[in-house]
């Protein structure tokens, strides 16, 4: 049986600054989350999609204006787990212990976007995939495990509002 949809996406665009984990989202990032949220929105499996946000702050707000374009916002969880330089196995692990019946959206960072994506597809976290600000990419397959999941899209703002 097919597992549901695990969206994997990148916080908008953020202003530099310091310390990283309280960096904010710029205007143009503002945008690029709100355009992903409308898209996401129209989704025919949005309606019972979990949101779940790195702790830093950019990833947070990024999380909120995507869940705002809902008709009925989703709760937003936080896991530790996804901060930029964190351990894909270790979320391929978190993975693996959730109910894969219902569509996850995670709203990380790059670099681990790209790796854990790698390693959801290509069973190897040396490869990846490049993700624009506010990116999304929607995996699928029998379950959410290394090497087991497939790409079936790579979605970013500027093709979200066409």
């Amino acid at each position: 049986m097919m597992a549901a949809p695990l969206l994997i996406m990148r916080h908008g665009e953020a202003l530099s600054g310091f310390p990283d984990e309280q960096r904010v989202l710029s205007e143009r990032g503002r945008e690029e989350a709100t355009a992903m949220g409308r898209w996401l929105a129209e989704r025919p499996d949005s309606v019972k999609l979990r949101v779940i946000a790195s702790p830093y702050t950019r990833a947070q707000q990024t999380a909120a204006l995507v869940a705002e374009q809902f008709a009925t916002t989703p709760d937003i969880d936080t896991l530790e787990i996804i901060t930029p330089d964190d351990d894909p196995e270790a979320v391929v692990e978190w993975l693996l212990t959730q109910a894969d019946d219902t569509p996850i959206l995670l709203v990380s960072h790059m670099p681990l976007v790209a790796v854990l994506t790698g390693l959801l597809v290509e069973g190897r976290s040396d490869t990846g995939v490049g993700f624009a600000t506010a990116a999304v990419a929607e995996l699928t397959g029998d379950v959410w495990a290394s090497g087991c999941l497939s790409l079936r899209s790579l979605t970013t703002p500027a093709q979200a509002k066409e």
